[in-house]
C-alpha cells in the first residue's frame, strides 16, 4: 500500500471527509447508477417482511445514502447508521427521516455487542457497509467486529469498489477518475486530495478473491460476490457473507 494512502487512512480522511461534506450529495449526484446500485447491495441482503423485527446497522453510513437504500428495501426495520466524519453525519441529521433511523458517531471497527444493545437493543440482524473495508486501517478488525454484531445467521453485506483482479476495470477506473471524479471534486469543495486519495485507495485494495478470502478468515460464511451493472461493471460489488448459525449471540469473538 502506498505510504500516503495508509496515512490517509490513520485519520485525515476523516477530515477530508469533513471538508467534503456539504458537497457529497452532489458529488454522488453525478455518478450514473450510485444510489440505485446502494439500493441493490441492500436487497441483497435478502430482508424478509420489508424488514419488520429486524435491527438493521449501516457502518461507514456517511450522509446516509446507504442508509436510504436499507430503508427502501427494509421500512420497518429499527437502523441505526455510524460514521466518524462529524461533517458526513450533520449531513445525514439534517435528512428527513422516521423515528425508526439514528445516526451515531464513532469509527466503526471500535463498535462493541455492548454498543448494538444500547443503541439497537441487541445484536444486528444484518450489517451494511457501503465503501467502507476500504477505507480502514486494518480491514481485518473492521470484518472481526462485523460479525461480532452480528445475530447469529445474521448477514453482512459490503457494497466495494474492487478493481485489482481485472486490468481493464483499473483502466476505467483511472480514466473516470482523473477526466470527472477528481476534477469535480476540485470544483465543489475547493481541493482534491480526497479524491486523489480515492483513486488511489481504490487500486490498491483487495481484488474480490483477496476480499472474499478476508471474510472467510473473519468466521463468516456462505460468502460469495456478484457485480453491479453499468458502467461500474468490474469495478464495484456487492460482498455478502452471514453469521453462522451455531454460534453464541454476539460474543464479541
Amino acid at each position: 500500500m502506498d505510504t500516503t494512502t495508509r496515512a490517509m487512512k490513520d485519520g485525515p480522511v476523516t477530515d477530508e471527509f469533513d471538508h467534503a461534506a456539504g458537497a457529497y450529495d452532489r458529488l454522488v449526484a453525478a455518478n450514473p447508477g450510485y444510489h440505485a446500485h446502494l439500493r441493490v447491495s441492500a436487497r441483497r441482503l435478502g430482508l424478509p417482511d420489508r424488514g419488520h423485527g429486524l435491527r438493521l446497522l449501516d457502518l461507514g453510513c456517511g450522509t446516509g445514502a446507504s442508509t436510504a437504500a436499507l430503508l427502501r428495501e427494509a421500512p420497518s426495520a429499527r437502523i441505526a447508521g455510524v460514521d466518524a466524519s462529524r461533517g458526513m453525519l450533520d449531513a445525514a441529521r439534517g435528512k428527513p427521516w422516521p423515528d425508526s433511523v439514528s445516526f451515531h458517531r464513532g469509527r466503526a471497527e471500535e463498535l462493541t455487542p455492548a454498543w448494538a444493545e444500547e443503541h439497537l437493543g441487541g445484536p444486528a440482524d444484518a450489517v451494511f457497509g457501503a465503501y467502507l473495508v476500504r477505507n480502514c486501517p486494518d480491514p481485518d478488525a473492521l470484518l472481526a467486529t462485523a460479525r461480532s454484531l452480528l445475530r447469529p445467521g445474521g448477514r453482512l453485506v459490503l457494497h466495494e469498489y474492487s478493481v485489482a483482479d481485472s486490468a481493464s476495470a483499473r483502466a476505467v477506473w483511472t480514466a473516470v477518475c482523473w477526466g470527472a471524479v477528481i476534477p469535480a471534486g476540485r470544483v465543489l469543495t475547493g481541493r482534491a486530495d480526497l479524491f486523489r486519495y480515492l483513486w488511489r485507495s481504490v487500486l490498491e485494495f483487495d481484488g474480490r478473491g483477496a476480499l472474499l478470502e478476508r471474510m472467510r478468515r473473519a468466521g463468516l460464511e456462505s460468502v460469495a460476490s456478484a457485480p453491479l451493472p453499468g458502467w461500474q461493471y468490474g469495478i464495484t460489488h456487492t460482498f455478502a457473507g452471514r453469521r453462522p448459525l451455531g454460534e453464541g449471540a454476539a460474543d464479541g469473538r
